[in-house]
């Protein structure tokens, strides 16, 4: 389960324009910015710039979860872009991305950070997720699929 905060409707873009890596990961600066009052999506576009460098946070069926550790934030930020069409992004499968899940966390915050990209590959490994979302045609669906309510109370039913 993410955060129930990690994610709001204005971290969110739905066929969005971006046609090259670069300039996706422009775009998911601007989001994830927009999570969060410090730093500007530059800086965070550096982090992810930075981190990309080290190898693609692409991963395979269409998906990729750039990420940073960056100062200045007390808590994990996220955004979700799905893309009007595939870009390369030097994913693990060879194929064409459109979906990008952005992840920023606190500098000091390792654990968090891996726990987070566990979760977020975890849950990108679905086939049902990743359709589900790319077929999601409002922010307020894609959270839902991502993080959805939990279920009515089971234990209070037994009555």
């Amino acid at each position: 389960m993410l955060p129930e905060d990690l994610l709001q409707p204005d971290q969110i873009s739905l066929e969005d324009d971006a046609a090259s890596k670069k300039r996706a990961l422009e775009h998911l600066s601007e989001l994830l910015a927009a999570g969060t009052n410090t730093p500007a999506a530059e800086a965070i576009y550096e982090k992810l710039l930075e981190r990309e460098r080290l190898g693609s946070t692409g991963m395979s069926d269409g998906i990729a979860l750039p990420h940073a550790r960056i100062k200045g934030i007390s808590k994990p930020v996220g955004a979700f872009m799905h893309l009007a069409q595939g870009i390369d992004f030097d994913a693990m499968d060879g194929r064409p991305v459109d979906i990008l899940f952005g992840l920023l966390v606190p500098e000091q915050a390792t654990d968090v950070h891996l726990e987070l990209l566990a979760s977020l590959a975890s849950l990108f490994s679905k086939p049902q997720v990743c359709a589900q979302v790319r077929q999601a045609d409002s922010p307020e669906q894609v959270i839902r699929i991502l993080n959805p309510p939990p279920l009515a109370d089971a234990a209070s039913d037994h009555g």
